[in-house]
Parts: C-alpha cells; structure tokens; sequence
C-alpha cells in the first residue's frame, strides 16, 4: 500500500453542499487553511466557486476575489495549493500567481488554453465527469460502461494536452465521483472498485475524492453531518487501491487512519508530487 498525499478541501463558497457559507469571509477561510496544513494536510485544495448540482453561477471577478487572499497567503507561507476551477480566467490568474496544481472538473478542454498551460510548471489534475462541460448535473449513466467512458476520456485529453508540449509527468487523473460519474451509487462504487485498473491502464498518479459524497449518503442512509466514517472507509479502500492523492475534508482523520493502517502492513512508499 502507498500512503498517499492529502488534498485538504476548502471551498470558499455560499453553497457548497457539506459546507457552504462557513469560510466565505477571508478571516474565516484562512483560519479554516491553517487548521488543514495544521491537520497534515499536504495540499491545500481551494474553490471559489462550487460544482454541485444545486449551485449557482459565480462570476471569474467573485471566484478570484474570493481565492486571493489564501493564495497569497499561502505562498508567504510555503503551502502548496491546487485551484479547483473549470473557468480559464481563473486558472490563468492562478498561474500567475505560481500555484502548484490546478484541479478542473472539466478536464482541461480548451485547446485554446494549452498553450499557457505549457508555459507554466503547474501540475495538471484532469478530472472526469459526464456533464463534460461546468457544473454536475444529475444524469443517468450505466455502471457497466462507466470504466469504458472513464477510459475514453483520459485517453482523448492525455493525448491532447502532451501533444501540445504539457509533460506527461504533469499530469495526474481524477476519475471523478458522485454527480460527476452519475445521479444512481453504483457508478462510483464500480469506479472505485477498478482504481487499480485506471491506473494501470494509464500509469499516471491518481487522485481521487470520495469525502461526503452522496453516493456515500445514499448507501448509509447517514446526513452530511455523520457521514465522517464512510468517507474515511472509502478513503482508506481508494488508498489501498492505488490513489496516490486524496481530497478530503478531514485530513486529520485521514493521516491518523493511514498512520495505524502503514504501522500494521508496513507501506511501500509515501507517495511524492507525481
């Protein structure tokens, strides 16, 4: 087993579905980033705007605003960041301000965009999902084809981006999860079955984000509010299973978890940047 990175989550949003409007205000968001990096937290994970179903549309200028204040903080203190954006405005600012990883729900699909991408040193996570384009929908989707479509479209957009002179050692792969593979549980419940697959099939880092999703409230009847266990069980099967990065609300839970469990199977490695 590797023990994997953690990506703590911070969305600074009005209407995230497990936090919205608790670190909207920058006092209140920077607070919530040293409690990450202080909960072991290896990455900061920072939205402006949320993606889920329910959400409302976030102008690039408010998305920006939003993000500044932890970005700038962050580089004063030598935390490494991921901006979780699918708008090229706001990707292209964090750029600019020499983020570590950008994080798009979209995957990346303006070739129009490329060419800064590969002008810039940023590590790429290029998620899945099947809205294709912004926010998550509720689609219907088959759990027998999930992996075939999953496939498909790593192989399409990792073929684009390299060709376009964005390394391959760059790049790290979100199959996605929840609304982004599909309204029913069992696509993302395939999904993690078959991570060692994905991997394999690919041999690029993977990450992957299970923490509070609704799959998982689904299949344990549980609110956001008790869900803390069923997101910890999923992350530690995704961990043995070949995620080399985890996004999750609760590192602190996390790296205890990963401690006890590499402390009785002896993992091989801690995972590295990718």
């Amino acid at each position: 087993m590797f023990q994997p990175q953690t990506f703590g989550i911070l969305n600074i949003t009005a209407d995230s579905f497990s936090d919205g409007g608790k670190f909207l205000a920058p006092g209140a968001a920077l607070a919530h980033a040293e409690k990450l990096i202080g909960d072991g937290a290896d990455v900061l994970d920072i939205g402006g705007a949320s993606s889920n179903p329910d959400s409302a549309p976030v102008p690039v200028e408010t998305e920006m605003a939003r993000l500044k204040p932890i970005v700038r903080r962050a580089k004063k203190e030598g935390w490494p960041i991921s901006v979780d954006s699918y708008a090229p405005e706001t990707q292209a600012w964090a750029l600019s301000e020499g983020v570590e990883y950008l994080n798009d729900i979209q995957g990346f699909p303006y070739p129009e965009f490329y060419p800064q991408l590969a002008n810039s040193e940023a590590k790429l996570i290029i998620m899945h999902s099947v809205q294709e384009r912004g926010r998550a929908q509720r689609i219907e989707t088959d759990p027998e084809t999930i992996l075939d479509r999953i496939g498909s479209f790593f192989k399409q957009r990792v073929h684009a981006l390299t060709s376009a002179g964005i390394e391959r050692e760059r790049i790290i792969l979100d199959p996605g999860m929840g609304f982004f593979l599909g309204a029913g549980q069992e696509a993302s419940v395939t999904v993690l079955r078959n991570l060692s697959e994905i991997k394999y099939a690919f041999g690029l880092p993977l990450l992957v984000s299970v923490s509070r999703k609704g799959f998982l409230r689904k299949l344990t009847g549980r609110p956001v509010a008790e869900i803390g266990p069923a997101s910890l069980v999923a992350e530690l099967y995704a961990a043995r299973h070949g995620a080399d990065m985890i996004r999750t609300h609760d590192p602190k839970a996390l790296r205890d978890a990963l401690t006890i469990w590499c402390h009785i199977e002896a993992c091989d490695k801690v995972a590295t940047e990718g």
